[in-house]
């Protein structure tokens, strides 16, 4: 059976109140219309899309639309519904069975929508998702409440909505006047139309906060992750001296595989153990020669890119250096400019500090320089 769906985008979208059309707006760095058409392929039902839009569009449609299986968009009408006569029109050479008509502004499609459709499709030339309404209606006369409405029986209509595709053509070519949808035109020729569960998901995006409030549903719940890291290096002759990104003005160095970056390294496995992905050796092996004189740098860029990959975000990390010598507190902003910079975030993000351990142990005798790091991350669950 062959299915195709009307991505409607021709519409100017006033009430939204932004100088691009609500359906170009984005949702998660993708267009609410991407959104929308990935959302009606992920049924596995829809074969192809045909996009309509508004004139001198087209091109613009297509290039939100790549790498998805649809049509060369077609221009829209003035109304709804002489936009979606042009996409049926557009189709009619190599007619579906079955079309569903589905507006660009809608980005959310639940799961079992367009199969519910397809199902009640096989006993009516028409379906529909839709809710009971559940508040009550009053109808408003010059601002005060004219009457109270009942609301036994009565639904909002949602999209997709689904059709065989013969009927509902003829439907649009015999109307003699405009529908509130295309379900209407059905009606009117006398052709039942079926009820399939809607879903409070499927907001049409009419007004900014409608945005705000797909965004939401769409962000996955975070949950708190803590990371603890601790590093030593030898201090010796011959080495530059490292630290949190910064060369340091000091006559020793730390010894190390890499640049021996005790505030870097501690700070990847802080990061790698609230991810539970083991640490610095497990990612960069010492044993390999290409981390040879390595700047630690590239192993933060890492640690930050598995943040990004799991989908989570760093919310604070905090370094502390252990040693003697040198002073750590003249360096420190640019130690945190540095690690903010690698991090992809704000410097309120990231503290830097210090201490001695009172000159006792190796740290005390100068022999090397310790750090702990601790950060806190937000990661999907």
């Amino acid at each position: 059976m062959q299915i195709a769906a009307l991505l409607l985008a021709a519409g100017q979208g006033s009430r939204f109140g932004a100088p691009e059309p609500k359906q170009y707006a984005l949702l998660g760095g993708r267009p609410v219309l991407r959104r929308a058409a990935e959302a009606l392929l992920a049924s596995g039902h829809v074969q192809v899309l045909q996009p309509v839009c508004a004139a001198g569009e087209e091109a613009r449609v297509a290039a939100m639309l790549e790498g998805l299986p649809h049509r060369p968009p077609v221009t829209g009408g003035a109304t709804r519904q002489e936009s979606v006569r042009r996409g049926l029109e557009a189709l009619e050479a190599s007619p579906p069975d079955l079309v569903l008509v589905h507006d660009a502004a809608r980005p959310v499609v639940p799961p079992g929508t367009v199969a519910a459709l397809v199902a009640a499709l096989e006993q009516h030339p028409g379906a529909i998702p839709a809710q009971p309404v559940s508040d009550t209606l009053k109808r408003g006369v010059e601002g005060c409440v004219g009457e109270t409405v009942p609301r036994a029986g009565l639904f909002r209509a949602q999209t997709p909505q689904g059709f065989r595709f013969a009927p509902l053509l003829a439907a649009h070519r015999a109307a003699e006047g405009e529908a509130t949808d295309d379900a209407q035109l059905l009606e009117w020729a006398g052709e039942t139309v079926a009820l399939v569960p809607g879903h409070e998901a499927n907001v049409k995006i009419t007004f900014p906060e409608d945005l705000r409030r797909v965004e939401a549903q769409m962000t996955p719940s975070l949950l708190p992750r803590m990371g603890l890291g601790y590093d030593v290096h030898r201090l010796v002759a011959g080495r530059p001296l490292i630290l949190c990104g910064i060369t340091v003005p000091h006559e020793l160095g730390l010894d190390g595989h890499s640049d021996a970056d005790v505030g870097i390294h501690a700070l990847c496995d802080a990061i790698y153990g609230a991810l539970a992905e083991g640490d610095i050796g497990r990612h960069f092996p010492p044993s390999e020669a290409q981390w040879k004189d390595a700047d630690s740098a590239r192993f933060l860029r890492h640690a930050a890119g598995r943040i990004a990959a799991r989908g989570g975000m760093l919310v604070n990390a905090d370094v502390t250096l252990i040693c003697e010598r040198p002073k750590i507190t003249p360096h420190a902003p640019a130690m945190i400019a540095r690690l903010a910079e690698l991090l992809g975030v704000e410097e309120g993000r990231i503290g830097v500090k210090a201490t001695t351990s009172e000159r006792l142990g190796f740290t005390g005798r100068g022999e090397g320089i310790a750090a702990q790091a601790a950060v806190s991350l937000l990661v999907p669950a």
